[in-house]
């Protein structure tokens, strides 16, 4: 045992069988710190926090870097409340080096250049009107090629870094826009705000600043995207912070919508002008009954207090189609357009037009809903037979044709069917229970572990479901 200065004192403990082994040895020396001492009248009493790791390691270890690694313990044993022991964990420590490394690389990259903006455009889609585009950060590494944002944004969540970020992404933004502006191109952006950026004290403030040095753009020509989360988290602020923003031009759009608590009273409070309908939902709404709903939801919402929806995540031509026929008219994703560099977006609205078929898609009445409904629990049932064959549930749906989701809203049709759609039972009935048939198949090979014969049925079935779906459709439509 040695003292290697001030209050600090070193003890190396040696012949230890393990690591088990050195707890009682530490307990002793806690205990014999902590016994009192007699000075006078008076009794005094110290306690030790210890730090404690270990020799050999996995890697090769000098007598300096030992005495390091059980100071950074000590000092964790004073935080959690002292008077204790704490052991040097070598892979938090591993993972602590690595963060700050790449914090490091990433404050680089942004010195450097290396960071770019691509934008996504939104539009509507039935009449092809271009609304804006989303400003989506890329990092050009120069060894790992073009990152996404996951690949570094979360590395610098509350970091300082964070608001460096957000605020090169802001004036990157705008300096694209004033350069469109310049050359005949109104198009407003939208930027993505993080938390800790959004609650600076002077993030208004510096704001104003960024758009001070582009007096030419008109009103609205910027819009931020904040995170629902986030936003309810300080609801006051974040209420202080759009009313501030508003009244220099810039909206705000609640991103990610329906993944928080999406609370009335909540809505109510935010004055945000825009809700974007997350992307999970409405990717996933074709053949899963609860996102459908959560979808259906935001819109009711969106419509009862006056806010402006945008779907997130439209990726194929149902996609559109069934937004539109449920009244949401605005989107963006991957089947409009890809984020793409700002060089190419010209070029793209030169040659964008939405399809025919969503300009021809009418908005349902209310009660023609049920039958979207009613595709999507078809869909679903023969997407439960997909998991089962590839071994991500046990069990598969109901194979009566009269338990499944789908057969319970036939059942309640009228004998003949409904009025409104005249011959529809007889044409989706027979597709049903084909389709039902075709599980009993696919179960069959399933469990014989026949699994080719199953692809194939599987093959058979998407062509049943997607006649089914077809014919409700064509009811709709006519």
């Amino acid at each position: 045992i040695a003292r290697l200065g001030g209050d600090e004192f070193v003890a190396v403990l040696i012949d230890l069988p393990d690591i088990q082994s050195s707890v009682p040895l530490i307990l002793r020396l806690l205990a014999a710190t902590a016994e009192p001492v007699q000075v006078d009248e008076r009794e005094l009493k110290v306690s030790a926090s210890i730090g404690v790791t270990f020799f050999p390691q996995a890697s090769d270890m000098e007598a300096d870097q030992l005495l390091r690694q059980a100071d950074q313990a000590m000092y964790q044993a004073k935080l959690a409340g002292k008077n204790r022991y704490h052991v040097f964990d070598a892979e938090l420590d591993k993972n602590v080096r690595g963060h700050h490394a790449s914090l490091e690389r990433i404050r680089l990259g942004l010195e450097q250049g290396e960071f770019r903006l691509h934008y996504q455009p939104k539009v509507n889609m039935r009449t092809g009107q271009v609304l804006g585009a989303e400003a989506l950060i890329r990092w050009q590494h120069p060894d790992n090629g073009l990152l996404l944002p996951a690949a570094f944004l979360s590395e610098i969540q509350g970091h300082a870094l964070d608001v460096a970020v957000g605020d090169w992404v802001i004036e990157t933004a705008l300096a694209q826009v004033a350069h469109w502006h310049a050359g005949g191109l109104a198009i407003p952006v939208s930027v993505n705000v993080a938390a800790h950026h959004l609650q600076q004290p002077d993030f208004v403030n510096r704001l104003k600043n960024h758009l001070s040095r582009y007096p030419e753009l008109p009103p609205g020509s910027l819009q931020l995207e904040v995170l629902e989360s986030n936003a309810l988290n300080d609801i006051e602020y974040v209420s202080g912070v759009i009313r501030r923003c508003a009244a220099m031009g810039v909206e705000l759009a609640l991103d990610d919508f329906g993944t928080g608590y999406s609370s009335l009273t909540y809505l109510k409070r935010l004055p945000a002008n825009v809700l974007k309908i997350d992307q999970s939902f409405v990717r996933d709404m074709l053949d899963d009954p609860e996102d459908l709903a959560i979808l259906e939801g935001v819109l009711g919402l969106a419509d009862a207090f006056r806010r402006q929806a945008i779907a997130e995540g439209v990726e194929s031509m149902a996609h559109g189609r069934m937004l539109l026929q449920l009244g949401c008219e605005l989107a963006q994703g991957y089947f409009i357009a890809m984020p793409m560099p700002p060089e190419d977006l010209p070029t793209w609205l030169a040659q964008w037009q939405p399809p025919e078929s969503w300009r021809q898609t009418r908005v349902l009445a209310h009660e023609d809903v049920p039958l979207v409904h009613a595709a999507v629990e078809h869909r679903a049932w023969v997407r439960g037979m997909e998991e089962l064959l590839r071994g991500a549930r046990m069990n598969g749906p109901p194979l009566n044709p009269e338990e499944c989701r789908f057969g319970h809203w036939l059942a309640s049709l009228p004998g003949q069917g409904d009025a409104r759609y005249p011959g529809l039972m007889e044409r989706i009935e027979p597709l049903h229970r084909r389709v039902h048939g075709l599980g009993e198949q696919l179960v069959a090979h399933h469990e014989a572990g026949r699994r080719q014969e199953a692809r194939e049925v599987l093959a058979a079935m998407h062509t049943v479901r997607d006649a089914l779906v077809e014919a409700l459709f064509a009811h709709l439509e006519h």
